[in-house]
C-alpha cells in the first residue's frame, strides 16, 4: 500500500511521495521548544509523535534530515529575564538543557539540527529586508516591521489556506493574536517588534532601528536555511495551525511569487498536526492541578518508558486524555510486554539460534507485516498496538503449548526489535528491590524448601502489601514491582 498521511493544506489522506526526485531524502521540520519553562506533558505529545514520524520513515529506508528549532527569544522569555535579572542566554540554557534531558528520558532521537533564534539574527535581518524590498512588508512608524496580507494577496498570494479562513471576514482578524505596535491592518503580522525599553538588554541593531524579530518569521529562516526554500513535512501542535503555521507560508512563499504565480513546490508538501492532550478530560491547567512536566510524573514514581507509551496511546489526530491511571496502565501493558520479551530470552539463551536481522517466518513476521499496515494507514498507531498485543498473546499461547522453539523464538524477537526501532521502547530496567524486601523473599524461599507453604504464601501476600509481586520461576524467584 505505501505510506499515506492527512495532509492539513489539501484536507486529505494522500500518499507520501517526497520532493526529492531519487525517492530517498526527506526534509523534516517541526516546532520546537519555547525555552522559557520546562516543556509540559501536552508538548511532549507532540515531540514523541514527530519522533514515531521520523522513526517510522526511517524504518521505511528514507534518509530523514531532521530539524528542530529552538525559540530562545520572545515575549514571555523577556519578561523573565525581567523578573529573574538574569541574562538571555543563562535563562534560555538552563531550560534548553532540561529539554533535551527530559528528551533523552523519553528515548527520543536527537534531531539532526537544532538551531536557535538568537543564533540567526542576520538571516531574519536578510529575510525581512527581501520581504520590504518585495512591497509585502513596511516599517511602522514606531520602528516594527510588519507583513502586509494584502499586499501579499495583491502579487498572487493566497492566505488562509491551512485553516480555510477568508482575510475579508469579521473572525478573520478576531483570531490574529494582536501586537502592540502600531501597524496598517489589525490581520498584518510583526516581523520586527521595535525595542521597548521594558527589553532590558534583549534587543539587536537593524536597519529600522533596536528590536528583536517576530515569533514566526524565525521558524521560516531557520527551516529554509536547513533545509531549503521547498522541503517534505512540517509538524506541530493543532493550536499552531493558525496563525503561526499560515503565518510561515505567507512569509516564505512572498519572496518566490513572480507574475502573480509560484514557480516549483510550494514553502512545505505535507503539514502534519497533532492534535490537543487533556489530562482528566479537561484542558491542562495550573489552576485545575492537573497540569504536569514528564519531572513532575518522574517524581511520581513513573519512567519515561511509560510516560512515552501512554503519549503513543491514541492517533496523533485524536485528542488524547492523559491520566495517572491510564500511565498505571500503559505500565501494566508494559509488564506484559517485558514478560513475554523474557520467555523469548530463556528459550533463546540455551540454544544456538541467533536473531535474524529481520524475521522470515512465523508471529515475528506476521507483527512486522500488520505493523506496517497499520501504520502506513495515516500513522494509526492505536491499531499498531493492537498488532503489537496480538503477537503478545500468541506468544504466550505458544509458551503454553511448549511449542515455543528457539527458531519460532528467534524469528519472534526479530520482529519486536523490527518495530519497536519505530516505537522506541528503551530496555526495561527491573526496579531495585530494597533490603527489608530482598530479605523477605529469601524467607520465602526457605520456607518454600522446608514445605512451609502456608508461611510462603504469608510472605507473598505481606510483599504484595509492600507494592511486590513474586513470581516463582524455574530459575528461581522473580520479583515485579507492582
Amino acid at each position: 500500500m505505501g505510506l499515506k498521511i492527512y495532509n492539513t493544506l489539501t484536507r486529505q489522506v494522500e500518499p507520501f511521495v517526497p520532493l526529492d526526485p531519487a525517492g530517498k531524502r526527506v526534509g523534516m521540520y517541526c516546532c520546537g521548544p519555547t525555552v522559557y519553562d520546562y516543556a509540559h506533558i501536552g508538548n511532549w505529545r507532540t515531540f514523541v509523535f514527530a519522533d514515531l514520524v521520523r522513526r517510522y520513515l526511517e524504518f521505511l529506508g528514507y534518509e530523514v534530515k531532521h530539524v528542530m528549532n529552538i525559540t530562545d527569544v520572545e515575549d514571555k522569555i523577556i519578561r523573565r529575564v525581567r523578573e529573574t535579572g538574569t541574562t538571555l542566554k543563562e535563562y534560555t540554557g538552563k531550560y534548553e538543557a532540561a529539554f533535551f534531558e527530559d528528551f533523552s528520558t523519553l528515548n527520543c532521537k536527537r534531531p539532526h539540527y537544532t538551531p536557535r533564534a538568537t543564533e540567526h539574527i542576520p538571516d531574519i535581518i536578510a529575510h525581512i529586508q527581501k520581504l520590504i524590498e518585495k512591497g509585502v512588508a513596511y516599517q511602522a512608524p514606531d520602528g516594527s516591521v510588519y507583513f502586509s496580507i494584502r499586499r501579499y494577496q495583491e502579487l498572487g498570494g493566497s492566505y488562509g489556506r491551512l485553516v480555510k479562513l477568508d482575510p475579508g471576514d469579521e473572525k478573520f482578524e478576531s483570531r490574529i493574536r494582536a501586537d502592540e505596535y502600531a501597524k496598517e491592518s489589525a490581520a498584518d503580522f510583526a516581523l520586527w517588534k521595535a525595542y521597548d525599553p521594558e527589553d532590558g538588554e534583549v534587543y539587536w541593531d537593524s536597519p529600522w532601528g533596536r528590536g528583536r524579530p517576530g515569533w514566526h518569521i524565525e521558524c521560516s529562516v531557520m527551516s529554509s536555511k536547513c533545509l531549503g526554500p521547498s522541503f517534505d513535512l512540517h509538524l506541530g501542535g493543532e493550536d499552531l495551525i493558525f496563525p503561526h503555521h499560515e503565518n510561515e507560508i505567507a512569509q516564505s512563499e512572498a519572496l518566490r511569487l513572480q507574475n502573480g504565480r509560484l514557480p516549483g513546490p510550494g514553502f512545505v508538501k505535507y503539514w502534519l498536526h497533532g492534535a490537543h492532550l487533556l489530562v482528566d478530560g479537561q484542558k491542562m491547567s495550573k489552576s485545575l492541578g492537573n497540569f504536569y512536566t514528564l519531572r513532575d510524573l518522574v517524581a511520581k514514581g513513573f519512567t519515561g518508558r511509560e510516560v512515552r507509551f501512554a503519549l503513543l496511546g491514541a492517533h496523533y489526530r485524536e485528542p488524547l486524555n492523559f491520566t495517572i491511571q491510564g500511565l498505571q496502565a500503559a505500565r501494566n501493558a508494559l509488564q506484559r510486554l517485558d514478560e513475554v520479551l523474557e520467555k523469548l530470552q530463556v528459550v533463546l539463551s540455551g540454544s544456538k539460534c541467533s536473531v535474524p536481522e529481520e524475521p522470515v517466518s512465523g508471529c515475528g513476521r506476521e507483527l512486522v507485516t500488520q505493523f506496517k499496515e497499520a501504520m502506513d494507514d495515516d500513522l494509526n498507531i492505536s491499531k499498531a498496538w493492537a498488532s503489537v498485543f496480538e503477537w503478545v498473546r500468541k506468544i504466550n499461547r505458544m509458551h503454553a503449548m511448549g511449542r515455543l522453539d528457539p527458531t519460532e523464538a528467534a524469528n519472534a524477537m526479530a520482529g519486536w526489535i523490527c518495530v519497536n526501532a519505530v516505537l522506541g521502547l528503551p530496555e526495561a530496567h527491573p526496579a531495585e528491590a530494597p533490603p527489608e524486601v530482598l530479605d523477605l523473599v529469601q524467607q520465602r524461599e526457605s520456607a518454600r524448601k522446608a514445605r512451609d507453604f502456608a508461611r510462603a504464601d504469608q510472605i507473598r501476600e505481606q510483599l504484595r502489601t509492600m507494592g511486590w509481586w513474586v513470581e516463582d520461576t524455574p530459575k528461581g524467584p522473580r520479583l515485579k514491582k507492582i
